[in-house]
């Protein structure tokens, strides 16, 4: 069970990290937020919580509420960037990536609660 923590976890963090990351640097990326209708400050804030949501996750002894309510919010800025792609009519496989991410979530909480 282990094993499947880590790796699920992984592709998650390492997703918050690029995506955290490219909401603050990529021009590409910034464009593509301003896009889908979002403001610019609202870019800076999923930048800085999806930085909380990998030190919350990853950290072991960050108390149980912290990691359900970085689990619910990471589920959360899925299913809006799932929806907000759908609506601006981007590339299927954009929302393949999202449900897939969605599913990892999924499996890395259910495999923190096996642990």
């Amino acid at each position: 069970m282990n094993i499947v923590y880590v790796v699920s976890t992984g592709i998650i963090t390492l997703f918050l990290a690029l995506s955290a990351y490219s909401y603050v640097f990529s021009s590409s990326t910034i464009d593509g937020v301003r896009d889908l209708g979002f403001p610019d400050f609202f870019r800076i804030q999923l930048a800085i919580l999806k930085t909380l949501a990998i030190v919350f996750i990853v950290i072991p002894k960050v108390p149980a509420f912290l990691k359900e309510w970085s689990y619910a919010g990471v589920g959360f800025f899925l299913i809006t960037a799932l929806v907000a792609h759908i609506v601006h009519r981007d590339s299927i496989a954009l929302s393949v990536l999202l449900v897939f991410l969605l599913l990892t979530l999924g499996v890395s909480y259910w495999s923190l609660n096996k642990i």
